[in-house]
């Protein structure tokens, strides 16, 4: 808190507020950003690895190998969150495990772990999207904006 601000506080708020100050635990900023970091980098290193894969034994260009590696890095990512070690790594990583493609996988699979006991109608098909569902939502409507954009150029900016 500014200091002109604790000026203005009744002396009371005033020593809350160096107690405050005194027991709070200090965070390990560079330690979190370089283990995110890290983690993150990793995450698209295993990326990279199973694009190199698609291409060289399944025939796929640098430009299809994108779809497969994504939809295999949702499926491990769902896999891992099902057997609790994605939650792990979470914790271990912090934002570093929110690469958009996994995170995405942990968001829908957490959705139905946690409503499977209210049936799988209402519970896991009704909330699995809960949350992932506007990311779709807007990812889409981003595209199509940008796609927009991309034909007016080309059609009447001769690009």
């Amino acid at each position: 808190m500014a200091d002109k601000k604790k000026k203005n506080l009744p002396p009371e708020a005033q020593s809350y507020q160096a107690f405050q100050d005194k027991r709070e635990v200090k965070r390990p900023l560079l330690k979190n950003c370089i283990k995110a970091f890290l983690v993150g980098g990793f995450i698209c290193f295993i990326g990279q690895i199973i694009t190199t894969f698609y291409i060289y034994y399944f025939n796929f260009t640098e430009q299809t190998a994108g779809s497969p590696t994504v939809a295999t890095l949702i499926f491990i990512t769902m896999l891992l969150t099902g057997f609790g070690v994605y939650d792990r790594i979470g914790q271990f990583s912090g934002a570093g495990s929110a690469v958009p493609v996994t995170g995405f996988g942990n968001a829908v699979i957490s959705s139905a772990i946690e409503y499977r006991t209210e049936g799988f109608i209402l519970g896991v098909g009704s909330n699995m999207l809960k949350l992932a569902g506007p990311v779709i939502v807007y990812g889409v409507f981003a595209s199509f904006v940008v796609a927009l954009i991309k034909t007016i150029l080309i059609k009447w900016g001769g690009l």
